[in-house]
C-alpha cells in the first residue's frame, strides 16, 4: 500500500543512496499501478523530497517534474505538454527542438546544462534556474513519451551521477506505465 513515508529520506545520505532509495520506492509505488499520470505524480514528489534531503547543490533544486508528449500535436509539429511536477508554475507547451527539454525530446539524448544562460534557445520559465538536466523517457515503438526535467538555482547543479540514476529511472518509468 502506498504510504507517505516513501517520501522520507534520512539526512546525511549520499546522492547515490538517495537515488537508490528513489528507485526502490518507485518499484513499490508502481507495483500494480500502470497509470502514467499517477506514476509521474509520485515520481515528481519522490525526486523533490530526495533532492531536499541532500547537501548543496542538490538541495537547491527548484523544479522537478515531467513534460509528456502532446498526443494532440500535429505530426509535423510535435510538442511536449506540462505534466506532474513539484515547484513553481511552468511553461505549458514546448516544441521538440526548442530549449533544453525540446532538445532532449528531439535528440532522444540526456541534456546536462551547467549554465542555462549559455544554452542556445534556453526557455526561462523560472529566472531563478541556473542549471538543468533533462532525460528523455523512451518507449520502444512510440519514441519519446515524456521527459524528466530537473532545474537547480545554482550553476553546475548536476553531474554524471544524476545522469546515470535519472536514466535508470526513465527506463523504469517507460516500462512501468501505460502510455497514450
Amino acid at each position: 500500500m502506498v504510504h507517505a513515508d516513501a517520501s522520507n529520506f534520512a539526512s546525511g545520505i549520499t546522492k547515490e543512496e538517495a537515488y537508490q532509495q528513489v528507485l526502490d520506492q518507485f518499484e513499490g509505488l508502481f507495483y500494480e499501478q500502470r497509470n502514467w499520470v499517477c506514476n509521474l505524480s509520485n515520481a515528481s514528489s519522490l525526486l523533490w523530497h530526495a533532492y531536499k534531503s541532500l547537501p548543496s547543490p542538490s538541495n537547491q533544486v527548484n523544479w522537478a517534474g515531467f513534460y509528456t508528449f502532446d498526443t494532440s500535436s500535429p505530426p509535423n509539429k510535435p510538442q511536449l505538454i506540462l505534466g506532474p511536477f513539484q515547484g513553481k508554475v511552468a511553461c505549458q507547451t514546448i516544441a521538440f527542438g526548442r530549449g533544453v527539454c525540446g532538445s532532449a525530446a528531439q535528440t532522444q539524448q540526456t541534456q546536462i546544462v551547467p549554465d542555462v544562460d549559455a544554452f542556445p534557445g534556453h526557455i526561462a520559465c523560472d529566472g531563478d534556474s541556473k542549471s538543468e538536466i533533462v532525460v528523455p523517457i523512451i518507449v520502444e515503438g512510440k519514441g519519446v513519451v515524456a521527459i524528466i526535467d530537473i532545474d537547480c538555482t545554482v550553476p553546475n547543479g548536476f553531474d554524471e551521477v544524476d545522469k546515470a540514476y535519472l536514466e535508470k529511472l526513465a527506463d523504469f518509468i517507460a516500462k512501468s506505465s501505460d502510455w497514450p
